[in-house]
């Protein structure tokens, strides 16, 4: 059975029908349906607005085969205003719209990437200056029939400055375009997970740990809002969120393509707050791939009071926001190390499997590899694209690997070990201090 926005049928008080008298499975199985349909019916009840939801199916308490909002409206797909952005950005936001199309290509607008135009202006190339290297945030933005001119030009500017070039976080079409104008190195980082939005509620349908993560967030009250780049923009309740976030992870906060310092600069963004009693638990944000006619979600990120599927209830809305837009692609970005891309890898060194095993096997404690890419595969997604690390001219080293980690860091590489280390131990402090000495928990609201 699927439901709407007027809710599910009614039940019975008891739940029984005439003449039941015993309390039996169908008693209980009966008892939790009027629960969820008590959830539904409260849900239908509310207010218009732009509150995103799945209907439920009331004879197993389970996301409905039919995925719809309880009440919802489009998603305005329309721009920020022109004056929101500063006057040095906006060349350079103009060039993204008309020809972005890397997964990361809104993200050179972000904190602390330099920006590179090209002397015809039709052109631009984010990038961090790091240990000798110009470090390019994924790949030049620019027509397709102008990639190689583009490539050329940039690279005769980064040789002028002594320095060398890495594009980080290119696809197989910037490879393709660097082979064919002569020697290139390039290193295999990892897969990124892709979808078209569309078949999404097909995918939800079929998984029942889906819908149940659904459902669980669901019944904690969890509900999904679209918030204006101007509401978000720096909103204190969201940075708490991102604090609550980032006291979890193992590494300091990172930057580059990974810039958590987003609430500034929200323009053109997608923006999904997961609110609890009203109170933010979560929020996710999501730039356009304007080319690709998609997305790529920039960060899903989960505050210390929210329910378990949080995140997932605001992947479940953002893709259905998506196709609100009409959009045919999606993607969460890179999973580090991942080897589900379906390509044959190019021939590494020695050294070079070496240490990137080694770091896949040892540094779990700082950045878990495995549990991102096994978080990200359970959505099924419906292809993964290789990514890489790719050099012009010149071979990928030690001293290419410690300018990327530079970039990242915005640091000498080994501060950041050693910043990642006290931080690791600090949270093994904290966490044996919670076993020793358990606190009293909250009752449930």
């Amino acid at each position: 059975m699927e439901t709407g926005t007027s809710g599910p049928p009614a039940i019975g008080r008891d739940g029984l029908g005439p003449g039941q008298v015993q309390a039996t499975r169908a008693h209980v199985q009966a008892n939790k349906c009027k629960r969820r349909a008590l959830l539904v019916g409260l849900l239908a009840r509310r207010p218009p607005g732009p509150v995103l939801g799945c209907a439920v199916e009331p004879s197993t308490g389970l996301v409905g085969s039919l995925i719809v909002s309880i009440s919802s409206r489009p998603i305005d797909a329309e721009l920020s205003p022109l004056e929101d952005v500063p006057p040095a950005l906006r060349p350079v936001r103009r060039l993204i719209l008309r020809y972005g199309w890397n997964a990361t290509v809104y993200q050179i607008l972000n904190p602390g990437i330099e920006r590179w135009i090209s002397d015809d202006g039709d052109a631009v190339v984010g990038f961090v200056t790091a240990h000798g290297h110009r470090v390019v945030a994924g790949a030049p933005v620019c027509a397709d029939d102008r990639l190689h001119e583009v490539v050329a030009e940039f690279e005769a500017d980064t040789a002028r400055r002594r320095l060398r070039t890495c594009y980080f976080g290119a696809g197989e079409r910037l490879a393709r375009a660097l082979a064919a104008r002569g020697p290139y190195d390039r290193l295999y980082l990892g897969a990124q997970p892709c979808w078209d939005p569309r078949n999404w509620p097909a995918i939800i349908e079929g998984k029942a740990s889906l819908r149940a993560q659904l459902l669980r967030a669901r019944n904690k009250g969890v509900t999904v809002t679209r918030w204006s780049a101007t509401d978000a923009k720096d909103h204190p309740e969201l940075g708490r969120c991102l604090e609550e976030w980032l006291d979890t992870r193992g590494l300091p906060p990172l930057h580059f393509l990974i810039e958590p310092d987003t609430l500034g600069r929200l323009w053109d963004r997608l923006v999904l707050v997961a609110q609890r009693e009203g109170r933010p638990v979560g929020f996710l944000v999501a730039s356009p791939i304007p080319q690709r006619h998609g997305w790529l979600v920039e960060q899903n990120i989960r505050g210390a009071e929210a329910p378990n599927g949080t995140t997932e209830l605001l992947l479940d809305a953002a893709m259905r926001a998506f196709v609100d837009h009409g959009s045919t692609y999606a993607t969460l970005g890179l999973c580090p190390l991942s080897r589900r891309a379906d390509v044959r890898l190019p021939p590494q060194r020695a050294w070079l499997r070496f240490l990137l095993g080694w770091v896949r096997a040892h540094g779990r404690r700082f950045y878990d590899f495995d549990g991102l890419d096994a978080y990200k595969a359970k959505f099924l997604p419906e292809s993964w694209e290789p990514i890489y690390a790719i050099t012009g001219g010149s071979r990928v080293g030690l001293y290419t690997l410690y300018a990327i980690a530079g970039a990242f860091g915005q640091m000498p590489p080994p501060r950041l070990v050693a910043q990642a280390t006290l931080r690791a131990a600090g949270q093994e402090l904290r966490w044996l201090r919670r076993r020793l000495f358990p606190q009293k928990r909250r009752p449930p609201r």
